[in-house]
């Protein structure tokens, strides 16, 4: 989008989210349609799985909010095989509020969810933040050990020479690790960032990502030299000889 400066002579270039709404119920693409432009968003709609996985290629969106309960193909299910091409944030919508199935929306590759029915307000602080935790944030050296190579720039991760495919909740959590290395990091702040402001007790599900990332990239996960325990605390990374600089470089 651009506006003319009549006084200055500049075109000024603004940039627009683009957010995919994927829905089989019209009356609720059109609500969201509604709400999210109205309030500076611009809005592309699915109303299936399948047409959300392809919608992603051609639309190429920053967000999407994606419902659970949809005929064919279920939410998970599409959720699931959108993260094979589209590292943007995912939001479930759901009107189920078990624990389990929100164990299963984060596990499909979601980064967040919400309950149906929401506050507006609700749905628009949720995307806010979502679209502020994947912005690009400041540069990470790429991390090299031995046993272990991280790129941060490219997202991707070595281990013994093998590529590692991390969800992205494991690599968000691996990342605000490496950011803070050799610092221990509490529950409730690995939570906040990575999950969100609301999550801040849902220590399980960190368990969780942390028992799948020490087995990708550990050697012996059952005893980790790079993802460390602090006890009643958090979690640490350390890697092996950490103070020698060798291990760090720039990308230039």
């Amino acid at each position: 989008m651009s506006f003319y400066n009549s006084e200055v002579g500049l075109v000024l270039l603004m940039h627009v989210t683009t957010i995919l709404v994927v829905d089989d119920e019209p009356q609720i693409r059109r609500v969201l349609r509604a709400t999210l432009s109205s309030n500076g968003y611009e809005v592309v709609e699915a109303k299936s799985g399948q047409e959300a996985i392809e919608m992603v290629v051609t639309e190429r969106p920053e967000l999407i909010l994606l419902d659970v309960n949809m005929p064919a193909m279920s939410g998970l299910e599409a959720c699931s095989k959108i993260r094979l091409s589209f590292d943007g944030p995912i939001i479930m919508v759901t009107v189920r509020n078990a624990e389990r199935d929100k164990i299963s929306a984060l596990d499909a590759g979601a980064d967040d969810y919400i309950v149906k029915p929401f506050a507006i307000g609700e749905l628009l602080a949720r995307i806010r933040a979502a679209l502020r935790r994947s912005s690009p944030a400041e540069s990470l050296p790429v991390i090299e050990f031995p046993e272990l190579r991280i790129d941060f720039e490219k997202r991707t991760v070595n281990t013994r020479d093998l590529r590692v495919h991390l969800a992205p909740k494991e690599f968000e959590v691996l990342r605000f690790l490496v950011l803070n290395q050799g610092k221990p990091v509490t529950h409730k702040r690995l939570l906040q960032t990575v999950w969100g402001p609301d999550h801040s007790e849902e220590t399980e599900s960190l368990r969780v990502v942390i028992s799948q990332l020490r087995k990708k990239i550990e050697k012996d996960p059952a005893h980790p030299v790079y993802i460390l325990t602090e006890p009643w605390m958090g979690y640490r990374f350390q890697g092996p000889d950490m103070s020698s600089q060798k291990h760090l470089r720039r990308k230039s």
